[in-house]
């Protein structure tokens, strides 16, 4: 996969400036989404509109446009606010950065736009432009405040069903099931523990999953989600940083498996029958 990223930009084509371009351009849109994306998760922070002219946290001063240059403005700043001095969070450049990346990622592995110039491209890929930004936006706030925000799931489970319908109408019973089985599967948790062990938030995350995703690869993302939620609740463990009754959010490892599932979903498939069942 590596050597496929890097062929992506290095081999020798007549196309190969032009991908290159559109590649570095697609990274810095990312970057641009990020940091449009810590505004969106600020003002769901606060129940504020999404509309509106960007401020600091702490002194509430209204930004310039030199203040928001994704990155850049927090490395020159040093992380710190020009008027107040107060500390920036590393939230900001981290979300940017990663948004880029994923972008890219996005590009290089599903798409392969400059080879076919058709419309049906461009939406397909601002499509899973949008999931990704609406599965940040999930990843950082649960991570912070435990709760998964209804205005961001809501929408993105709607959008994402109808794409389904739109262009794989054939499969839309395998997203269907796909959707039962995850939200099934947490709501059954959720119902038995009574919410101790898992939150409803997980069961709704559970749903847009399934319509994503399909069969098998929901599968993937949900083993990938324990797996990595293990490794790192016993590291917490292991460090004191966490107790065994400490409560920690599900959410993010859904992400991170929902992102492994999207991108890698075959090949993770396909290398897990090959150790166990060869």
């Amino acid at each position: 996969m590596i050597l496929e990223f890097l062929t992506y930009f290095f081999v020798p084509t007549s196309s190969r400036i032009l991908n290159g371009i559109f590649a570095v351009g697609i990274f810095l849109l990312g970057v641009c989404v990020g940091s449009f994306l810590n505004c969106v998760i600020y003002r769901l922070e606060q129940k504020k509109k999404i509309t509106g002219r960007s401020f600091c946290p702490s002194c509430k001063h209204s930004l310039s446009w030199h203040d928001l240059v994704p990155v850049f403005s927090f490395l020159f700043l040093q992380g710190k606010c020009r008027y107040c001095r107060a500390k920036i969070s590393p939230q900001y450049p981290a979300v940017e950065l990663v948004t880029g990346v994923i972008f890219l990622l996005i590009l290089n592995f599903k798409f392969q736009i400059l080879n076919q110039f058709q419309i049906f491209n461009y939406i397909n890929l601002l499509f899973w432009f949008y999931i990704a930004s609406v599965l940040i936006i999930i990843f950082v706030y649960d991570l912070k405040h435990y709760i998964i925000p209804d205005k961001v799931l809501f929408p993105a489970i709607a959008i994402t069903f109808l794409y389904q319908i739109f262009t794989k109408f054939d499969l839309i019973v395998n997203f269907l099931i796909a959707a039962v089985i995850a939200s099934g599967f947490f709501l059954t948790i959720f119902l038995i523990s009574k919410g101790r062990w898992m939150g409803f938030g997980d069961v709704k995350l559970a749903v847009l999953m399934g319509f994503l995703l399909g069969v098998p690869n929901v599968m993937a993302a949900l083993f990938l989600a324990f797996f990595f939620g293990a490794i790192i609740s016993l590291i917490l463990l292991v460090f004191h940083k966490k107790k065994l009754k400490s409560e920690i959010p599900f959410g993010p490892f859904l992400i991170l498996g929902t992102f492994l599932a999207m991108l890698w979903g075959q090949q993770i498939i396909l290398w897990y029958f090959n150790i166990f069942y060869v």
